[in-house]
């Protein structure tokens, strides 16, 4: 039998006398989408928070590929193959569209600086490579012709969008999407969902 992508365990969070998530259990595994259904309030973005890193968990264990990753933070855990996006759009919006998703990718590359800038043919080479990946990615995502735009410029359903694209420039193996369709119009929530599908069917499994 094969191993869980992700396991939870009892897991819990209280904030004071607050029990936000209580003696949560469940798994996931590889290559499949999911989705986590509670009304508002549930603790559905909370759940979300401990397993990728912004809280802690009071009790309990999160488990991936077998190695506990509870406490760790969201660049480790992106490093690891987790990526996320947030109910509430988390855009730099003083940078460009395409900016923003090269920022993720960022974030599994070696990040000394002082490495970096004493090989300077070697970090504009990689920048030109992060710039054709990311347009790849925007693509990808139904925003080509959004390369060059301002994010501020930018409608709210294609922000959503922008905003997965970003999470998938990590090159993760597990994604969350906290309520990838929210505030979106039906047209906007179509769209969404074929892109949920079609994240799937590029082998990452999806929350």
């Amino acid at each position: 039998m094969s191993m869980a992508l992700l396991e939870v365990k009892d897991l819990s969070i209280h904030f004071g006398g607050v029990k936000a998530v209580q003696n949560v259990s469940f798994s996931i595994d590889a290559g499949i989408v999911y989705a986590v259904i509670g009304p508002n309030g549930a603790g559905k973005t909370t759940l979300f928070n401990l397993i990728t890193g912004i809280y802690t968990p009071t009790t309990g264990s999160i488990l991936l590929d077998g190695e506990s990753i509870g406490g760790k933070s969201p660049d480790e855990l992106a490093r690891r193959g987790v990526a996320r996006t947030f109910q509430n759009l988390q855009i730099c919006m003083n940078m460009s569209a395409i900016e923003n998703v090269m920022v993720g990718a960022h974030l599994r590359l070696d990040r000394n600086l002082i490495k970096a800038a004493l090989r300077w043919p070697a970090l504009k080479r990689r920048d030109r490579e992060l710039h054709t990946e990311a347009s790849e990615l925007m693509r990808f995502v139904g925003l080509e012709s959004y390369v060059d735009a301002r994010a501020d410029s930018m409608p709210y359903g294609a922000l959503k969008r922008l905003e997965i694209a970003r999470a998938l420039a990590m090159k993760p193996r597990l994604i969350f999407l906290d309520e990838p369709a929210a505030g979106l119009n039906p047209k906007e929530t179509i769209e969404v969902d074929e892109l949920v599908r079609k994240v799937a069917d590029s082998g990452v499994t999806v929350v």
